[in-house]
């Protein structure tokens, strides 16, 4: 995955309109499939729990199927690039202690994965200022550039994908 610059304003923009329009989407939508559901499944006795279930449940997978098939779309663009990265942010997570450990062995590898880690919070972090714990990171960053000139190693973070973490 590249770590590409997005304008900070528009992701905000877009992500708070696709977030406005799946709220109201899914509100309209199960209500007016959940009562659809109750006039032609009439019950007796007791709630239509189960109807209204069934409307919120078809109703999250059609807003769910309509960002899948519109993912490309160039108004998404900032909103899925930020998914896609805390997607890869959270697989490392899941390794970071191995990572930090191989990493102190001299792992180029872990030392990638680190660096992206680092970079892609701290620019996701900035996105949604969320800059609280920013000390934290830059001191793992400060530890990160001490084994990079400890073991003489040069990264590039274009060559990170997450099958390095396979290895882990």
């Amino acid at each position: 995955m590249l770590l590409i610059d997005i304008d900070k304003n528009r992701y905000r923009r877009h992500f708070n309109i696709v977030v406005a329009a799946c709220v109201a989407f899914l509100v309209v939508s199960s209500l007016s499939i959940s009562q659809l559901l109750i006039y032609l499944f009439p019950a007796q006795e007791g709630t239509h729990f189960h109807w209204n279930l069934t409307g919120v449940v078809i109703s999250a997978l059609i807003a769910g199927l309509v960002v899948k098939l519109n993912q490309s779309h160039p108004f998404l663009h900032e909103v899925m690039f930020v998914w896609k990265l805390k997607q890869a942010l959270n697989l490392i997570a899941r390794k970071m202690n191995k990572l930090i450990q191989a990493a102190k062995m001299g792992d180029a590898n872990a030392m990638l994965a680190l660096q992206f880690s680092y970079t892609g919070s701290r620019k996701l972090w900035l996105l949604d200022d969320n800059t609280i714990t920013i000390n934290s990171l830059d001191k793992s960053q400060r530890e990160l550039d001490e084994l990079l000139k400890k073991y003489d190693i040069c990264l590039d973070l274009n060559q990170y994908n997450n099958e390095l973490l396979k290895n882990f």
